[in-house]
């Protein structure tokens, strides 16, 4: 049970109009408990609303590679309800593969996959900025061979982003939603 009791139906009318815009149109489950959970404070959802959707909607990042930051972030944090919800959806439609979501969740994401070099260098920036908060000049690098500098800023927002999302979820205790792709257990 969430430490904070997510909004039921039947919501309030701008209640109801704030969670249709956060969820896609027609899908086909209630919206996300996470969202549901934040609308217990309008304004702060609010806020968050416009940095989240904008990552999703409107990055300059190749789809795939914003979806396998989020994987490896999620994972990283051990947050099983952000994985399973990007894992189900998200993840797959930009062209992540299960054996390439699970190995997300690998100490080693390099032991059972080949990645390319562009996504090797974005698994290696994000375990760096996991473990130390901070990118060597080697990682650095790596990145900038295949990434602008606007691409480089949204990736470190993108990774702190949903190092809070991930934090926002395992301190709340979210259960992993019944669509969601289950965590692969270790």
């Amino acid at each position: 049970m969430p430490r904070i009791e997510p909004l039921t139906p039947p919501y309030t009318a701008p209640v109801d109009q704030a969670l249709r815009r956060w969820m896609p149109p027609d899908v086909p489950h209630e919206p996300l408990t996470l969202f549901r959970v934040l609308h217990r404070n309008p304004e702060l959802a609010s806020r968050m609303f416009a940095l989240g959707a904008g990552l999703l909607g409107h990055g300059s990042l190749p789809a795939i590679d914003r979806e396998l930051v989020i994987a490896r972030v999620t994972a990283r944090t051990g947050c099983p309800y952000e994985w399973g919800v990007h894992a189900a959806s998200l993840a797959r439609q930009a062209g992540l593969s299960p054996e390439q979501l699970q190995a997300t969740t690998d100490t080693d994401p390099a032991a059972n996959v080949s990645w390319p070099p562009h996504h090797a260098a974005l698994l290696g920036a994000v375990d760096e900025l996991h473990d130390t908060a901070q990118l060597s000049q080697a990682a650095w690098d790596d990145l900038r061979v295949h990434y602008e500098d606007g691409q480089l800023l949204e990736l470190l927002v993108l990774a702190g982003w949903y190092r809070t999302i991930s934090y926002l979820a395992n301190g709340l205790l979210l259960e992993e939603e019944p669509w969601g792709t289950s965590f692969p257990a270790r």
